[in-house]
């Protein structure tokens, strides 16, 4: 049987936090009274991650495989492999806490196919900001991805995002991109099959412990984006050919 929400979470040698995560995560969604799944990604870690998961309760799901394959694979498998009316994915640290979860549920029943959690619109409460470099070039790499891909929306990145759950699977079996840049190739195939996006204002707090290494990861989005971009393009060369030349051709995105 389907469940009303599937919550997807990705995890990387994450032994220091994935045990409060998965308390307070399901605390608040027993408080929903709604059927729910919880489907942790393990990908590949090296320490006890996948340990202390096991010896969880019956309504977490776990995905495990190696090698490490980074956050966007991760991601996909989980959105893939759910069962849920809706489905949402959020970050190990809860940077913005479950129970913000209810604002992009709002927005979905205002008609929105997706909802995303933003740092960057009005309403916005950020208790704990991130250091000022990591701010100012978050800002930089939205611009840059603004012009590249998904103009308007201004933080593609945030780790907290719900869809309707037919509209994720049918989203995330088109993507590829398996590092960062995947949130901006989400929200790219999104607009282009025609979802709605509202990117909704939420609570979000700097969490230290961060595996990530800002500047290396801009470069790695911006790579990403171009990559995709320039997919997109020989799909389109190669669909008008073969439609010159009466022959079939590669849909790209």
């Amino acid at each position: 049987m389907s469940k009303y929400l599937s919550l997807i979470i990705p995890a990387y040698n994450e032994e220091g936090r994935i045990e409060a995560c998965l308390e307070a995560v399901q605390s608040y969604l027993s408080g929903l009274e709604k059927s729910y799944e919880i489907i942790i990604v393990d990908d590949a870690s090296t320490d006890r991650t996948l340990d202390i998961v096991k010896s969880n309760d019956s309504c977490v799901r776990i995905i495990s495989y190696e090698p490490n394959r980074g956050k966007g694979y991760a991601v996909r498998q989980g959105m893939l492999a759910s069962e849920g009316d809706y489905a949402a994915f959020t970050d190990v640290d809860l940077s913005a806490p479950i129970d913000q979860l209810s604002k992009l549920f709002n927005a979905i029943e205002d008609g929105y196919d997706i909802a995303i959690g933003s740092r960057a619109v009005k309403g916005t409460v950020i208790p704990v900001h991130q250091p000022l470099y990591r701010e100012l070039g978050g800002k930089c790499l939205n611009k840059i991805i603004q012009l590249l891909a998904v103009p308007g929306i201004k933080d593609t990145q945030c780790g907290f995002k719900l869809f309707k759950g037919d509209a994720a699977r049918k989203i995330f079996s088109r993507c590829i991109i398996n590092g960062w840049g995947f949130d901006v190739e989400v929200l790219y195939i999104a607009r282009k099959l025609g979802y709605r996006v509202k990117e909704v204002p939420v609570t979000w707090s700097h969490m230290e412990g961060s595996k990530i290494h800002p500047f290396r990861a801009a470069l790695r989005v911006i790579s990403d984006v171009v990559y995709m971009r320039l997919r997109q393009l020989t799909g389109r060369i190669l669909k008008n050919s073969a439609r010159l030349n009466n022959e079939p051709g590669d849909q790209g995105q």
